[in-house]
């Protein structure tokens, strides 16, 4: 086995990724939103709603992931310090591999049999025609198949810490995704199958540069890998751990569309499906954070370094807080703004914009639990997030259900907030409490509460002084924009460990200007 190395917590690497995965992340997500309105406008609400089946079937097949990705990021991040040897990871890397192209294949033609039972029994069509959605079914099929195996390569890459590297190559191939999307439905042809056709194409090249990346980013072994037992059996338990919790956890975040695929009209589910993409786009600003912090996470973990693990567990809470919580603000008293300045469909934006300011508020709640979730699995701790989420999705689906009979869409968005509630709340005092004790009160308190209430309090004036009655899009952007950045600023005043890192860099950048 490898010497470890000695581990220097250098925040310069994560800076830098963390600045990289919001670049990758924002240039994504601006690529997927903006583009959604063209989408519509050529494919009509309806077949935008299958767009929305061909996100929750994705969803679904992180059921199949078998904790694979987390596990090899995990494992890859093991390796930097000194925790595998270049033949052990590269075994590792080999097994996984072959079960997830074995898992894929399945899953292609699982699918594929399937369409025509979805198209007739599962989906409410009402315009469409059953044969263009078997087809667009059979198509996603293929393509939700390889989105499946890009899904290792990432978890390596972030792993390795080649985040610069991944985020640069994931905005050339999103904006092949999803621009390049546009020019087909304009100049080729404007159906769903041309749509998911290429998909399937830059899926496909995705797949194939990724995995180039991660084999050229691991050193040459003394034998040619090869699938090992003892290699998934060394992970097995945390592997097992990490299944129950991505399954659920995929549950837990996309239920409400699982379900209501199937209870509302593929119209209304448009609606609801173009509200819960807009609420993301707290996620595009979390996820960034989180990946970058979880391989120092796992190294200090690894150490059980109990000085500079809590610092930097409050500091990555406090940004992720601060650049959560205004946005959150905006969206929900402005929903219908936002979604009109987006879009300039006033009909989108009537039949949207109520379920939008819900779902923002459990997205913003569900964000602020990714730190305790990451610091948990960097110590390898899985069980509480097993047990957690599979009482959350409980209640989660009786909830969906019984609301929606009653209040329709808007019913399940109530739920699904609800029961971020309860989940951030639960699994964080238990969190606290064995991992990192005595610093439960200050996370609350310093960490969000604080911030929160800073972006809060702006949000607020400024929803209380404007009309909306006279406002064309470039006006909304305006004053989102401004609303947006004057509110991050008070919740950055508002913090403590944040704000002081922060002056103290401008002050030595200053300084160094002299």
């Amino acid at each position: 086995m490898a010497k470890k190395p000695e581990i220097i917590f250098n925040l310069s690497t994560v800076k830098k990724n963390i600045v990289a995965n919001y670049l990758g992340q924002a240039w994504s997500g601006v690529m997927a939103i903006s583009f959604l309105p063209v989408y519509i406008e050529y494919l009509g609400i309806e077949a935008y709603g299958l767009i929305g089946v061909f996100v929750v079937m994705h969803t679904l097949l992180l059921l199949l992931d078998i904790g694979m990705t987390p596990t090899l990021n995990r494992e890859m991040a093991r390796f930097s310090a000194g925790e595998h040897s270049p033949q052990s990871i590269r075994n590792l890397l080999r097994s996984l591999e072959i079960i997830c192209f074995s898992v894929a294949t399945l899953i292609a033609i699982s699918i594929w049999i399937c369409s025509g039972y979805l198209a007739n029994e599962w989906l409410n069509v009402e315009g469409l025609s059953i044969e263009v959605v078997v087809q667009a079914l059979s198509l996603m099929a293929v393509v939700v198949a390889l989105r499946f195996c890009e899904g290792i390569y990432r978890g390596a890459l972030y792993g390795l810490e080649r985040q610069v590297w991944y985020n640069v190559a994931y905005a050339i191939l999103t904006t092949l995704r999803y621009a390049g999307a546009v020019v087909i439905l304009i100049s080729v042809s404007n159906s769903i199958e041309a749509f998911f056709v290429w998909q399937g194409i830059v899926s496909l090249i995705s797949v194939v540069v990724f995995a180039f990346s991660v084999h050229k980013s691991l050193p040459q072994a003394a034998l040619r890998a090869s699938f090992s037992r003892e290699s998934i059996a060394g992970i097995w338990k945390f592997a097992t751990g990490m299944l129950g919790i991505t399954a659920l956890t995929a549950f837990l975040l996309h239920a409400d569309k699982i379900l209501l695929s199937s209870m509302l009209p593929l119209r209304e589910f448009g609606y609801y499906s173009l509200a819960a993409t807009a609420a993301t786009v707290l996620f595009m600003i979390v996820v960034p954070v989180t990946q970058a912090i979880f391989p120092r996470m796992v190294k200090l973990s690894s150490r059980d370094d109990k000085n500079q693990l809590p610092d930097l567990y409050h500091m990555t809470t406090q940004l992720v807080t601060v650049l959560t919580a205004p946005a959150a603000m905006v969206l929900f008293f402005f929903a219908d703004g936002v979604i009109y300045m987006w879009s300039g469909n006033i009909d989108l934006s009537q039949n949207s914009a109520p379920l939008l300011s819900i779902l923002i508020l459990g997205c913003f709640l569900n964000g602020l639990a990714h730190i305790p979730y990451q610091l948990q699995l960097a110590y390898g701790w899985t069980s509480l997030l097993v047990k957690t989420n599979a009482l959350i999705v409980v209640g989660l689906v009786a909830g969906i259900y019984l609301l929606t009979s009653i209040y329709g869409a808007i019913g399940a968005a109530w739920t699904w907030l609800l029961m971020n509630a309860v989940y951030l709340i639960v699994s964080s005092h238990f969190m606290h409490r064995r991992l990192i004790q005595c610093e439960k009160w200050k996370w609350y308190f310093s960490d969000i509460i604080l911030p929160s209430i800073g972006g809060l309090c702006v949000v607020l004036l400024v929803s209380e002084f404007y009309s909306r009655q006279s406002f064309d899009r470039l006006d909304w952007f305006a004053l989102l924009s401004v609303t947006w950045v004057i509110s991050t600023l008070a919740a950055i005043l508002l913090t403590t460990s944040l704000k002081e890192k922060l002056i103290s860099g401008a002050l030595n950048y200053a300084h160094s200007k002299i």
